[in-house]
């Protein structure tokens, strides 16, 4: 179970950095702004998965949840403000 445990929060920030770098890789290639509000928001998620990461595995006894939920926070105000001004 512990292995299956470390893969899987091992998984989620691979996952979500290589979504981000796609995303900032297609936002080089075609300027399309929403692709960089997409990106911003990746780097909130991936940054909050390596946090969630090091939280449950690296060090189980702090509570970094605070840090977690600020960077998703954040991440997902980029992708709002994206929206919001992409649709105008």
């Amino acid at each position: 179970m512990d292995t299956f445990k470390l893969l899987l929060f091992a998984i989620a920030p691979i996952t979500s950095a290589a979504c981000m770098l796609l995303l900032f890789r297609s936002y080089v290639a075609s300027r399309q702004r929403i692709l960089l509000w997409s990106s911003l928001c990746f780097v909130g998620q991936t940054v909050t998965n390596v946090t969630l990461f090091v939280d449950m595995i690296v060090l189980p006894d702090v509570d970094l949840r605070l840090i977690r939920l600020s960077a998703a926070l954040i991440g997902m105000l980029f992708l709002i403000y994206g929206f919001i001004t992409e649709s105008q």
